[in-house]
């Protein structure tokens, strides 16, 4: 049975051909009906929707060609197959014009048919997933807002790479949110009305690694049942994004490279080729050049691939960000899981906003989910986060009793008193070290009451 069944309809004048093509199509999972008149399918499809209406051309009282109007009328994204007769090229080609998904040749054999249907079936799959991907998308406009100067400058990179159709490769850390600026550059593109395809390279094992980028025929190998598209042809016209790029297989590397640079695939068990446009963006948190000369990586690929390159910062280069990132996982966590905060606890906001991240913009979506998660009677308590999985790095013990104003206090009069110590109490040198001038200095050590045998000479 197919992973994803459609809705179909068979609209034929021969009784039998439509028994016959229920009963195949039906036992390969799709749910299928059958008429025999265009007048009858018109009223059928508005009440019923289908994924794909299958008809012969030449019928009585409304032809196939009649019908792929009318169907259009009904629902563009319904689909229609038009079976012609043997040699009737010119009528197949108006059809096309008019909408028609394909044309089949009507003959004693469905196999030719039945290719089709499995094609289409695969596109209206990858189709729906994208669908669902974009429809998510919108959860992370979020990450788009800034106030640090070094992520401002990958979004302003990345809009101008966007105007383009080169090549983008992304990286950094895990978690920094690469995928974010993938999706950013798709929809600031001319490409944005097509597909955007996603791959993770990490998590698709080598042994199908090359069916689920190239495709495969029918009968190519043991279980392959039934032709499919892999997700460079399916993302034709589009985007293909492939996250962890630095994983794929050595083995299949060339094979990407030669697709790369001819835009064409050979899908396994084919010796004919599918010519393709498409534009690729790919991220990884490895150092691809250490990979390169480590030999896990091909120098070719990469340079083909990073035609434009940008280096996403961590979270803990961008901490201006971290009152926004809170504030949006915070409520989204609140709504998700249908739970009233009314009170967050002294200390917790010191260590969302200290913390190192090492898991960057994803472990601060998990640290707050797991912090509403425990709340109780509505309170968001320390306690939730404290101990070996995420400590207070940095802060002394008794940080949690105390407001952020007065920890930066402390630490900045415990910072200028250990310079002063640095320098033997020079004011100047402690000045120059600190980027202020010796007046702010001399300020800021009445207002701690630090040492004052330099400034009183």
């Amino acid at each position: 049975m197919n992973s994803y069944g459609m809705k179909i309809l068979v609209v034929d004048d021969e009784q039998d051909y439509c028994n016959v093509m229920k009963m195949i199509l039906s036992s390969r999972g799709d749910a299928v009906d059958a008429v025999g008149s265009g007048l009858e399918a018109v009223s059928y499809l508005k009440h019923t929707y289908c994924d794909l209406v299958i008809t012969d051309l030449l019928m009585p009282e409304m032809s196939g060609g009649e019908l792929l109007k009318e169907v259009k009328k009904i629902n563009r994204a319904t689909e229609v197959i038009v079976l012609t007769a043997y040699g009737s090229i010119k009528t197949a080609v108006e059809v096309m014009k008019d909408g028609a998904y394909t044309y089949v040749t009507k003959g004693e054999s469905p196999e030719e048919l039945i290719i089709e249907v499995d094609r289409l079936r695969e596109v209206i799959k990858l189709k729906a997933e994208n669908k669902a991907l974009k429809k998510s998308a919108h959860n992370l406009d979020y990450m788009l807002e800034t106030k640090s100067d070094a992520y401002s400058r990958v979004l302003n990179v990345a809009l101008k790479a966007a105007k383009s159709d080169l090549d983008v490769m992304l990286l950094g850390e895990s978690g920094v949110g690469k995928e974010v600026v993938a999706r950013y550059i798709y929809a600031n593109s001319s490409r944005k009305n097509r597909i955007f395809m996603d791959l993770n390279c990490y998590s698709i094992a080598e042994s199908v690694f090359e069916s689920e980028l190239f495709g495969h025929e029918k009968g190519s190998f043991t279980g392959a049942g039934h032709k499919r598209i892999g997700r460079i042809e399916a993302s034709d016209k589009g985007t293909l994004f492939l996250d962890e790029i630095g994983d794929i297989p050595l083995s299949m590397q060339a094979k990407l490279l030669k697709a790369v640079e001819e835009k064409k695939v050979y899908r396994m068990g084919s010796n004919e080729p599918v010519h393709l446009d498409f534009r690729i963006i790919s991220a990884t948190n490895k150092d691809i050049e250490q990979e390169i000369e480590a030999g896990r990586f091909r120098s070719d690929l990469y340079y083909r691939l990073n035609s434009i390159t940008l280096k996403i910062p961590p979270l803990r280069e961008r901490s201006e960000d971290l009152p926004l990132l809170i504030d949006h996982f915070m409520k989204k966590a609140r709504a998700e899981m249908k739970k009233e905060i009314v009170r967050i606890e002294p200390g917790v906001m010191e260590f969302l906003l200290c913390y190192e991240y090492p898991g960057n913009i994803r472990e601060l979506k998990n640290i707050i989910e797991r912090l509403v998660a425990l709340s109780e009677d509505g309170r968001v308590s320390l306690d939730s986060v404290q101990g070996d999985n995420y400590p207070l790095k940095g802060l002394p013990p008794h940080a949690a009793s105390k407001s952020l104003r007065e920890m930066r206090k402390e630490f900045e009069a415990k910072y200028i008193g250990d310079l002063l110590d640095v320098h033997g109490n020079d004011l100047d040198k402690a000045a120059d070290a600190l980027e202020i001038t010796k007046r702010q200095l001399f300020n800021k050590i009445n207002e701690f009451g630090l040492k004052k045998d330099k400034a009183e000479q």
